[in-house]
């Protein structure tokens, strides 16, 4: 379905009342009322991950769709926070979160929360196994398995007994409730724009796990896509990134099946469910893979502007999806 399609349809829904603990957050075109995004932020605000993201998201969702979000985010420190009962939609990046030993207040406030239809989005929650729970490392990675956090996993079971995390299918309608696809690929070099469209984003989906609560999307846990957000005050993006991907060149499966690896192998499940195996060195980075298939290849960082650009794109698009997704459900 096309944004312009999407948009008399959020036009639409925006006369509606949406009910949510017992508050009546009414959304009007013309602005009488907002939806604001609750952000948990723990101990110090000005040390945290990507402090412009959520606010360039939400500017990104004001001018490309006629949801009226407020622009400020509120902030709590505790899950067990009784705001939370008034705001549909809460954020947090993990690593703004010092302990994920949750409080029995807090476990008990998220499951009336989720139970009264409130959604919370876990950015980072999903980290490749060979990072264990090294959070400033899982948030620099683009590799990441279909693989929720231990302890985040063991936390929502304790939360929501009857169910657990399960993969979102590329068929899911998050990857085409607003956008749909990749943006245009001929802007990124030759190098890396087979891989991107084929293998790294095929059809504009990204690694996804979510725990539904009686057919609704209740949790949402992905690898980390702030990054791609946050702008300055004069609207340039405030970090660069790059791509890594899988390369190969002939000869290279039998140099690398005897290549020396420091770090331990790890075995990782496919979206597919077949099984690679990473090969790291003791800084716990990925250097290369033997495929399911039998391949091997090596991780290979690429920089440019264009993939900069590309990423930011790609990722804020992921982002809004995220957003018409939960409040059109």
């Amino acid at each position: 379905m096309s944004p312009r399609i999407w948009l008399l349809h959020l036009s639409i829904y925006c006369l509606s009342i949406f009910e949510f603990g017992g508050i009546a957050v009414a959304e009007t075109s013309s602005g009488q009322e907002s939806i604001r995004i609750v952000q948990l932020i723990q101990g110090n605000q000005l040390r945290r991950m990507y402090p412009e993201a959520l606010t360039g998201l939400i500017e990104s969702v004001s001018t490309q769709t006629t949801l009226n979000v407020d622009p400020d985010p509120l902030v709590i420190e505790s899950f067990d926070d009784p705001a939370i009962f008034k705001h549909p939609f809460i954020y947090v990046n993990y690593g703004d979160r010092q302990d994920w030993q949750l409080t029995e207040s807090e476990k008990q406030a998220l499951k009336r929360y989720i139970e009264r239809g409130g959604f919370i989005f876990i950015d980072a929650g999903i980290s490749a196994s060979f990072l264990g729970n090294q959070t400033s490392r899982a948030q620099g990675q683009s590799f990441a398995e279909w693989r929720v956090r231990p302890n985040l996993a063991e936390l929502f079971k304790e939360i929501v007994s009857e169910t657990s995390f399960r993969p979102l299918p590329r068929s899911h309608g998050l990857f085409r409730s607003f956008h749909v696809g990749l943006p245009d690929s001929s802007v990124l070099p030759d190098t890396v724009r087979e891989f991107v469209v084929n293998e790294k984003w095929p059809q504009g989906s990204y690694s996804a796990m979510g725990l539904e609560v009686e057919g609704r999307l209740a949790v949402l846990a992905m690898p980390i896509i702030a990054m791609g957000w946050g702008r300055n005050e004069v609207g340039r993006w405030t970090r660069s990134i790059g791509f890594r991907i899988r390369e190969s060149a002939e000869g290279l499966s039998d140099r690398l099946s005897e290549a020396y690896a420091s770090g331990e192998p790890f075995e990782v499940t496919r979206e597919d469910g077949r099984t690679d195996i990473i090969y790291t060195q003791n800084e716990g980075m990925a250097s290369w893979v033997q495929e399911a298939g039998g391949d091997w290849r090596v991780f290979q960082y690429h920089y440019s502007q264009e993939i900069s650009d590309y990423a930011h794109v790609f990722y804020t698009q992921l982002g809004v999806n995220i957003f018409v997704y939960v409040f059109t459900q």
